[in-house]
């Protein structure tokens, strides 16, 4: 007798694994092979392989075995052969024909694809929660001066809602990765047989019908011992990305923590957490969580790589449960880096004098240079550059400066770069603006910049596509719903 390995989530029988994961809709192993019987009893009759009394028996017994399992404390096998015993104790021999044209190959590649379905979806879901989440926040907060960094240290200033939508981008990215990988997860293996289907006439895109797939892997071959590696490999591949995107995302926000006044934190409550020894302390808990899941999304889908590597055709490793447990460790962290963005709260003031502290708008003041003064870029850049070094060297601000200091630097920088003209070409208010971080912002016109109507365009799409995929999420599932309730009317109908 088949028994459940202590601590896994696999049937064992001889050197074969079978998932026995649940789904998130409460689907086990035991449900899909019930589904799938009822759909290959349905498909027999139909198509004349099985008469329509035997197929009385079979959906009989099928259902007798169904019933059965849903009592409290029940077995629930999610091995076919365990299952195929109980049929015979039900309703006798005879019915072991809803197996005609099947083999375990092709019953374990649809059980994987219809575990992979139901996960991937919740991915999506989970992904669509953080991305209104964060959209929220970004149309909040959308015109907030903020800094921005490269080499760690900080570059240029950027508002909130443009940073932010650089992750908005990143996530949408890998939306459209799974919505592109449903194509292919969505196609059924079942009546594909060992490897080469069988001389009994299965209808394949009927079976397929009946389960909501949305076609066939066509291969017989490819259905069993080809396809099932790339996929997991792929949907790995999909929940790397989309972990990467989010530990860049929790990575910034923690690195704000090491400030005695961050700009940006949690909302103290819930997702926050105390020290037992420290009075001071409001540990960042969800975030660190959230950070941990990233590691951990990042590890699975490396162990989908070792695992479906230089195995060979017809063997089951890669149908085993890693890539679902990728995406369900991917699924978890989609559903607390929501529940975070929903708690983020930003310091807009903080934020702005992080900014002001700091010279990040000297690559506007030489911009200036040689856009309104015709002064070469290399001479702009290195008088800013100079100037840079005078404030900090003085501990000033880039407000502080004096003007009459500006336009000795800049006088030096001219004279050392052989220009005739050395007198600095700005008056003092326009030296000031071209140092002012709202006013950099402002200046921007490339599209895709920071400026405040570049990035209102941007938001907005990045939420029409946001609904919209939201709107294909709901298909999705009404589709699957619908034809859970077709299979289920078409197999009631076998039985008096």
């Amino acid at each position: 007798m088949t028994q459940a390995i202590a601590g896994s989530e696999f049937y064992q029988l001889g050197a074969t694994l079978e998932p026995i994961a649940v789904s998130s809709a409460g689907h086990d192993a035991f449900h899909w092979v019930g589904e799938m019987n009822k759909a290959s009893a349905v498909m027999l009759v139909e198509r004349g392989i099985v008469a329509a009394p035997l197929g009385r028996r079979i959906a009989e017994a099928v259902r007798r075995v169904i019933e059965d399992a849903a009592a409290p404390g029940a077995d629930r096998p999610g091995n076919y052969m365990v299952v195929e015993s109980l049929l015979v104790a039900a309703g006798g021999m005879e019915v072991t024909r809803v197996h005609s044209g099947r083999s375990r190959q092709d019953m374990v590649s649809t059980s994987h694809r219809l575990f992979l379905r139901d996960q991937l979806l919740d991915c999506f879901d989970g992904l669509a929660q953080v991305r209104t989440a964060l959209l929220a926040l970004a149309q909040r907060h959308r015109d907030d001066v903020v800094p921005a960094y490269t080499h760690n240290v900080q570059a240029q200033p950027t508002s909130f809602g443009h940073y932010l939508g650089a992750f908005l981008a990143a996530f949408e990215r890998n939306a459209s990765r799974m919505r592109e990988a449903w194509a292919r997860v969505n196609l059924s293996p079942l009546g594909a047989g060992a490897l080469g289907t069988s001389s009994f006439p299965i209808d394949r895109p009927r079976l397929a019908q009946l389960l909501g797939f949305e076609g066939v892997v066509d291969n017989a071959y490819d259905a069993n011992h080809v396809a099932p590696c790339d996929l997991g490999v792929e949907l790995a591949g999909i929940a790397a990305s989309g972990a990467l995107s989010a530990g860049a995302l929790l990575g910034d926000i923690l690195g704000q923590y090491r400030q005695t006044s961050p700009w940006i934190t949690l909302r103290e409550g819930a997702l926050t957490g105390t020290s037992t020894m420290m009075p001071q302390k409001r540990n960042p808990t969800a975030l660190l969580a959230a950070r941990h899941l990233a590691s951990k999304v990042l590890a699975e889908a490396q162990g989908c790589l070792a695992v479906a590597h230089n195995i060979g055709t017809g063997l089951l490793e890669h149908r085993g449960n890693e890539a679902l447990e990728t995406l369900r460790s991917l699924a978890r962290l989609h559903a607390l880096l929501a529940m975070a963005c929903r708690s983020l709260a930003l310091d807009a003031a903080r934020a702005l004098d992080e900014v002001e502290a700091d010279y990040s708008t000297t690559t506007e003041l030489a911009d200036v240079l040689q856009r309104e003064a015709d002064v070469p870029f290399r001479v702009g850049h290195h008088f800013a550059s100079e100037l840079v070094n005078y404030g900090r060297g003085g501990g000033l601000r880039p407000a502080q400066i004096p003007f009459e200091a500006a336009r000795r630097i800049y006088a030096q920088t001219a004279r050392a770069a052989g220009m005739r003209e050395a007198s600095l070409p700005l008056g003092e208010a326009r030296f000031r603006e071209a140092l002012s971080a709202k006013a950099m912002i402002a200046a921007s016109r490339g599209r895709g910049g920071p400026q405040p109507d570049e990035v209102a365009r941007m938001l907005e799409e990045l939420g029409e596509r946001e609904r919209a995929d939201r709107e294909w999420l709901g298909a999705r599932r009404r589709a699957l719903r619908e034809a859970s309730e077709r299979l289920e009317l078409a197999f009631v109908r076998l039985m008096p």
